[in-house]
């Protein structure tokens, strides 16, 4: 016997199939987490390869400011889109190339599918290369001091 009998004194437990129900809406949860890691995952991974291509794409546009804007940005547009992006912004301020790609998240949620990069590339200026790069042995401390 289960416990119960169809008298009518005696009525069935009502959570029969409880157990069902949360363990759907478990799994439901789990589901939903794991959407939402994926997209996090993949648009941190999109935005790592979006820096990359607009590092590359400022540095070869820099390369080529000398001969102007459209030959520059030309050369820009063919390394972000060997990287898999697009050129969504590009310019010459002076010799610093200034160049913005986008790249699209795999696995997004809906309404955010680009990922963009920033950077901006140019000749170092002469007060940085003439600085030290290190400090002299022992600190700037420990220099002699000429009387």
């Amino acid at each position: 016997m289960n416990g119960w009998s169809r008298s009518a004194d005696h009525h069935p437990p009502r959570d029969q199939g409880i157990a069902t129900v949360l363990a759907a809406a478990g799994i439901a949860v789990l589901m939903t987490v794991l959407v939402v890691a994926l997209h996090l995952g993949a648009a941190v991974h999109a935005r790592h390869r979006a820096e990359a291509a607009a590092d590359l794409a400022a540095l070869a546009a820099a390369g080529m400011a000398v001969q102007g804007t459209e030959p520059a940005c030309a050369r820009a547009a063919e390394i972000a889109t060997a990287m898999g992006g697009t050129v969504t912004t590009c310019g010459l301020a002076g010799w610093d190339a200034l160049v913005e790609v986008g790249v699209p998240v795999p696995l997004a949620l809906p309404g955010l599918g680009t990922a963009t990069g920033r950077a901006r590339a140019g000749p170092v200026p002469p007060s940085v290369v003439d600085a030290p790069a290190v400090d002299p042995p022992g600190g700037p401390e420990h220099q002699d001091d000429e009387p």
